[in-house]
């Protein structure tokens, strides 16, 4: 039986580069919804932060998107798959969720210099970071009565904020064989003092 991870997070919490070193380390297939989304917004000669406004009032957007999901999570091969609602549409998947801090978050966008996500200053990416993190949990809340805020939905929790992506994929590799064997664990970590420690949700 083939086994599919949801990777889901905030903005710039690394959920693609997870999945890309996922996939890299321990062959499972990498499937990003940002891509999709973004591509689409191009298509739209959008933003990402404009295109998340328009998809509240074009339900269209998350239809075509959530579709491809659930098209792809049919496939029988072991895969990880970025998208902040994978957790709600792939079902028996283990729920992944990537926490960051917001001002973190910004820095690596623009580090990453993404072609439709440029910001003059750091401020403006925090705020519009903020503005498109509220308007997807907007439309989340109001089409399908989930709240992706809700850390109760997910598996298994960390802050990527003080970790290289190859602890983190470590940890969620670690944690992912317990889950496949049923075990109990800590749900929620971060590496905030240096060392990875259990934080209770």
């Amino acid at each position: 039986m083939s086994t599919k991870i949801a990777i889901s997070g905030d903005l710039g919490s690394g959920k693609s580069t997870i999945g890309r070193l996922f996939e890299e380390k321990f062959g499972f297939k990498f499937h990003s919804g940002g891509s999709i989304f973004r591509s689409l917004a191009g298509k739209y000669n959008m933003t990402p932060a404009e295109f998340s406004k328009y998809s509240e009032i074009h339900p269209e957007v998350d239809e075509e998107i959530d579709g491809e999901l659930v098209k792809i999570s049919a496939n029988d091969e072991n895969m990880a798959i970025d998208s902040r609602m994978a957790w709600h549409f792939v079902p028996g998947s283990f729920k992944l969720h990537l926490l960051v801090e917001t001002a973190v978050a910004a820095k690596r966008i623009m580090d990453e210099n993404r072609g439709s996500e440029k910001y003059p200053t750091l401020e403006d990416a925090i705020n519009k970071i903020k503005a498109r993190k509220a308007s997807e949990n907007k439309r989340y809340t109001e089409k399908y009565n989930v709240n992706p805020d809700d850390l109760t939905n997910y598996d298994l929790v960390v802050d990527t904020t003080y970790a290289t992506p190859e602890e983190i994929c470590d940890l969620i590799g670690k944690y992912l064989r317990e889950w496949e064997k049923g075990y109990a664990f800590p749900k929620m970590w971060t590496k905030k003092t240096g060392e990875w420690e259990a934080v209770t949700l």
